[in-house]
């Protein structure tokens, strides 16, 4: 069964996130740590807890998910995996993390590419991917039907949704691709957010004042 464990980092208040089971095995997806006590935090839970890093993945490029993305290969010696329409967005924080006070943001390669359909694997646990645009070109999410668990990125909040007013970002786009994507999914599906608290696919549906379907 998929574990998983939220640090909230950098100025962003950016969630990453740690998922592992029973095996050990784990992945870190969107590290935000920047600091050397963000870094130390990270690696104390994945050594105090015994558990293996086998992959790095991004949901989106921005500056906030990506900060800690050369430190987690440096340590861990894995691959970052993004969506390939979003490498380009990534290639770009190097020029700009100085203005964001970021001076010393080092830059990570990315090793392989994911797409909807694809699966990640790590122990006994896979995700699947759903590829969700709007905030970001090439954003992804990844999921697990049957424990009800996604990882959305900045596509729904609780009660709210990913800014479309960056480079890339298209508002239309990102509510087609939370009605035909996330809305598919179950009402008790939970969404581990980008930022802020988890939600439920079914409570954004009904309250959600962007893109919420359904009347009370």
């Amino acid at each position: 069964m998929i574990k998983i464990k939220n640090f909230v980092f950098n100025p962003f208040m950016e969630n990453t996130y740690i998922l592992y089971d029973e095996t050990g095995e784990c992945i870190i997806i969107d590290p935000g740590c920047y600091e050397k006590h963000e870094q130390e935090t990270l690696s104390s839970f994945i050594a105090e807890n015994n558990l293996k890093v086998v992959s790095l993945l991004n949901t989106h490029c921005h500056i906030d998910h990506v900060l800690g993305n050369a430190f987690v290969k440096n340590t861990y010696q894995v691959k970052l995996h993004i969506h390939r329409i979003d490498e380009a967005i990534l290639k770009a924080v190097k020029a700009y993390a100085p203005n964001y006070g970021f001076a010393h943001y080092e830059e990570a390669d990315v090793d392989e590419y994911l797409d909807e359909g694809d699966q990640v694997r790590f122990g006994n646990s896979i995700l699947d991917i759903v590829f969700v645009p709007g905030h970001s070109p090439g954003h992804i999410a990844f999921y697990n039907e049957e424990q009800r668990i996604c990882i959305g990125g900045d596509v729904l909040f609780a009660g709210s949704i990913g800014r479309t007013d960056l480079p890339g970002g298209d508002f239309n786009t990102l509510i087609e691709s939370i009605h035909k994507k996330f809305f598919t999914m179950s009402d008790q599906m939970v969404v581990y957010t980008g930022h802020g608290p988890e939600t439920t696919i079914g409570n954004e549906k009904l309250t959600n004042p962007f893109c919420a379907i359904k009347t009370a």
